[in-house]
């Protein structure tokens, strides 16, 4: 039979392999390899210990299977057993002669919480599993249950009934247990005593041993004369200390015993050891056992040279001591840290909002603060929160570079919210760097660090100075920390940098008032008083059309009144302004040209004409415009009507200078003694209610 190439053919073969799992023992775990290409995501990878399962089972099939025929009348024993990826069970004859044939096996693999379970839960589970397997061959028949956990004998074999301490599960196990008619076992047998004495004379062999070792350790004066003795290197330098040494070092030919040559004068022999001074030289052989003894207390460097300083010696023993120091993990572990490097600032920024530093302060009063500061300016942006979160953070971000444009670089810690893959995108999309420094180093951003520290001490004066709402005492301390002038920035505050202009503060009103001086607008156009022109006659907020007319008056700087040359509703009086004019050529025929009577003005205002008519000049053709009249026509001589209309349409008047007045004074002469033949009309005098826009206007 091939192996299986695929997960297909894999399936097929474990599904007859089942059929017989019942017969074969541990077959979980012979298919266990098998069954792992067969998990979920799992690629089909067809590898030497799925071969060797694979062949294994094939064998075991092929073979003598000792198993026998079920019988009722003969003895039952069923045993279970569990390991770390499966639980197995056989059920099993004794016969009369004492000899054990299994009936049937079974097996199951652990599922992932069931492999978490504690060694005995899995014992447990194993006899629960064989019971239940087994069971119409159990059911109401007595048998023996067996098993290797001694501690489920106090568990499911104790007569006084089940611990009130043991775990919830064992006890429901063991209530499935209590309905099969079981005797449960211990089935390792004690040792016999001949295997025990064995094994105690074994042990105490291998002690001894070990003892002879520990004792053999230490380095001793014959250990270095017959490892001298084996030293080629060693033995060339007992010559040259016999013989005497050459003049020069390059006369010597091999290389490893020039190094001696330095120290020449220093050398002697005791016996056949070799001593610099009072010093051993060490052959090569023993020295990296004596750099161990050396530093079996793991001491320093320095200390290291001079233990060895005053006992060994060989060619290049300080950086031999040295590198084994620097190589010993355990010194490497238990270090101290190496001296902090000076503190090296970030560059400046070019302008304001380039550069941003970015952190969480909290949680303060129950608050997180998410703390944005520019690095030019020192303007800081902080969010109140209760949940610091990447799309908190993200969201926030998007209203201050709203406000004040995406800048360059921001530099954050390696908070969860600014490593997560979202806020990644939320950089690259705006087109913005974002540089993260290194972790449990927050000196790296030292700019938001050091104003989280000011802005949690600030919060908790202001707190215990009476305030109560956190929200409150942050917008008292971005108030005050923006407007306030910082050395850093040259005297300048962050609101003077970052907005060009300081705000206004409460010191502020200690300053004294002065007036606004209004500006003054200088307009090119201009019209005289009589110019003929056209005028814009709204019929609705976006219709118009251009209507001749005549400037009776200039109310201000840009309102005229204009006497339209034809009556357009009710009105023949208009107020414009300058941009509702433009000038017309003097050749068109106006109304100017004829005189200005009074009675255009009270059909206007639908005021009904005195008995006597108001003169005017008829030599110079055209009325002219009187200051300050000598005589006024008294009120009581006019006659008013009492149906006076309340409301009507009222002139458009340009309201950007409410403090200008004009008045509306019609062109007539004087009128002298002679112009009246009779007296006015007497009338009683009555509180008359002119129309609202009269307002403006004063009638002579």
């Amino acid at each position: 039979m091939p192996a299986p190439s695929d997960v297909t053919t894999l399936r097929s073969f474990l599904g007859a392999v089942n059929f017989y799992g019942k017969f074969v023992r541990e077959m979980h775990q012979l298919r266990h390899p098998l069954d792992k290409l067969l998990k979920k995501d799992a690629k089909f990878i067809w590898t030497q210990e799925c071969q060797r399962a694979f062949s294994n089972i094939k064998r075991i099939l092929q073979s003598n299977l000792l198993l026998t025929h079920y019988n009722p009348e003969h003895d039952i024993i069923v045993a279970g057993e569990a390991s770390k990826t499966g639980i197995g069970a056989v059920i099993m004859h004794r016969f009369p002669n004492g000899s054990v044939k299994a009936i049937a096996h079974a097996s199951k693999s652990l599922n992932q919480a069931e492999q978490n379970y504690s060694q005995i839960e899995k014992e447990a589970l194993a006899l629960v599993f064989a019971c239940t397997k087994f069971h119409r061959m159990l059911w109401g028949r007595r048998f023996t249950l067996q098993t290797d956990h001694q501690p489920l004998l106090k568990v499911f074999g104790c007569k006084k009934g089940i611990p009130v301490h043991t775990a919830n599960r064992l006890q429901r196990w063991a209530l499935t247990l209590l309905g099969y008619d079981s005797r449960l076992i211990n089935k390792h047998e004690k040792p016999d005593e001949e295997a025990v004495i064995a094994m105690v004379h074994a042990e105490t062999d291998i002690s001894s041993s070990l003892q002879d070792t520990l004792q053999h350790l230490p380095i001793t004066f014959e250990m270095v004369l017959k490892a001298t003795a084996k030293d080629p290197v060693l033995q060339k330098v007992k010559l040259y200390i016999n013989n005497g040494w050459p003049t020069r070092s390059e006369a010597i030919p091999d290389t490893e015993v020039r190094p001696f040559y330095g120290r020449r004068e220093s050398y002697s022999l005791v016996g056949d050891c070799v001593m610099m001074m009072n010093r051993v030289v060490i052959p090569k052989s023993l020295q990296k056992r004596i750099q161990k003894q050396i530093h079996q207390g793991h001491p320093g460097i320095e200390r290291s040279k001079a233990i060895a300083r005053g006992i060994v010696f060989w060619p290049q023993i300080n950086n031999d001591i040295k590198d084994n120091v620097q190589r010993c993990s355990s010194c490497v572990s238990a270090a101290k840290s190496p001296p902090q490097a000076s503190p090296q600032p970030w560059p400046s920024a070019d302008g304001p909002w380039q550069r941003l530093h970015i952190d969480f302060a909290g949680p303060v009063e129950g608050f997180y603060y998410l703390v944005v500061v520019d690095s030019f300016t020192k303007w800081p942006e902080i969010l109140q929160t209760r949940s610091p979160t990447s799309s908190t953070t993200i969201a926030f971000l998007r209203e201050c570079f709203a406000r004040f444009g995406i800048p360059t670089l921001i530099v954050t810690d390696n908070g969860s919210q600014f490593v997560s893959a979202m806020f990644r995108k939320f950089c690259e999309e705006l087109g913005v760097v974002h540089l993260r420094t290194a972790p449990y180093h927050p000196q790296s951003n030292g700019q938001a660090e050091r104003f989280v520290d000011t802005l949690k001490r600030s919060l908790k004066k202001i707190i215990g100075g009476g305030e109560t709402s956190t929200a409150t005492a942050l917008q008292k301390f971005l108030h005050i920390y923006r407007s306030t002038q910082s050395a850093v920035l040259g005297g300048k505050s962050p609101d003077n940098m970052m907005l060009g202009r300081s705000m206004r503060t409460i010191l502020d009103l200690l300053r004294p008032t002065c007036p606004p001086v209004r500006q003054q607008f200088k307009r090119n156009r201009t019209f005289e008083v009589g110019s003929p022109v056209y005028a814009k006659v709204y019929s609705t907020n976006d219709e118009w059309k251009w209507m001749p007319g005549v400037v009776l008056e200039r109310i201000g700087n840009v309102n005229y009144n204009v006497l339209l040359d034809h009556q357009v509703g009710r009105r023949k009086v208009l107020r414009s302004h300058l941009d509702q004019m433009k000038i017309r050529s003097s050749d068109e025929p106006s109304a100017a040209e004829a005189p200005i009577q009074l009675n255009i003005l009270m059909e206007e205002f639908n005021l009904q004409q005195p008995t006597i008519p108001v003169p005017f000049d008829g030599r110079n053709g055209s009325a002219t415009v009187v200051q300050q009249p000598t005589d006024i026509v008294p009120e009581e001589q006019l006659f008013i009507p009492d149906n006076l209309p309340e409301h009507d349409e009222v002139p458009q008047i340009d309201d950007s200078y409410p403090d200008l007045e004009g008045t509306l004074r019609p062109d007539f002469q004087e009128p002298g003694p002679s112009s009246c033949s009779t007296p006015l009309q007497q009338r009683p005098r009555q509180s008359v209610r002119l129309p609202r826009k009269l307002d403006d206007y004063i009638c002579y």
